[in-house]
């Protein structure tokens, strides 16, 4: 299942469209707090699919006919870039356990690069729904990677991947590799860079949030 916000009515869209514009993304704490509220635009959807069980709430003048979640999810999700993303969907789902991921590209002198994961600090995933967020989804092979160590770690009941920005080529190589993961993608764009950056994508989304790293 993929769900893509690009193609339905909503304000998600317009804080995409702030991201990308390179005159605001000058301004990191715009840049985050837009990445926050697409978490929480993304966590309403999410919602939508889960599962409530119906309670009651006492009011001060009486018992109101309620619903709570039957299962909390887990937020996960890769540092540094994440953390405003996963900052959103823990806004909402704010009663969720989080595990975080440390991964990141070594470059080669060839300019080819491999994916790195270095630790992941979680809760028993055993029967929980995951969801792991991560701003762009470019070759799709850090995605992958994580997700399959934690679905070799954990017998994960559902798996939802969140991402803003994705490429064609993301999507295709998590497809075919984690056929049952249900993909929320706020925008996908077909091109690449040589270096694997989306086109026209946003930039490096942990630069432009926490600034240059070495």
């Amino acid at each position: 299942m993929i769900f893509e916000l690009s193609k339905t009515k909503s304000l998600a869209n317009v804080f995409i469209a702030e991201l990308r514009d390179e005159t605001k993304q000058k301004d990191a704490m715009r840049f985050r707090r837009n990445m926050e509220r697409i978490g929480e635009c993304f966590a309403f959807e999410i919602g939508k699919t889960l599962d409530y069980t119906a309670t009651e709430t006492q009011t001060p003048l009486g018992i109101a006919a309620s619903v709570a979640l039957t299962d909390q999810p887990v937020l996960a999700t890769i540092l540094r870039a994440g953390l405003p993303l996963h900052q959103g969907l823990l806004n909402i789902f704010d009663q969720a356990d989080c595990a975080f991921i440390t991964a990141y590209r070594r470059n080669h002198k060839s300019g080819s690069f491999e994916i790195q994961l270095e630790h992941i600090a979680s809760p028993d995933l055993t029967d929980r729904i995951v969801i792991l967020a991560d701003p762009m989804l470019a070759t799709g092979l850090s995605m992958v990677i994580c997700c399959k160590e934690l679905i070799r770690k954990f017998q994960i009941r559902e798996l939802h991947i969140v991402s803003v920005i994705a490429s064609t080529e993301g999507i295709n190589h998590v497809r075919a590799n984690l056929p049952k993961a249900k993909l929320w993608i706020g925008a996908i764009d077909e091109e690449m860079t040589s270096k694997a950056y989306i086109v026209p994508g946003l930039g490096d989304a942990g630069d432009l949030a926490y600034g240059l790293k070495q």
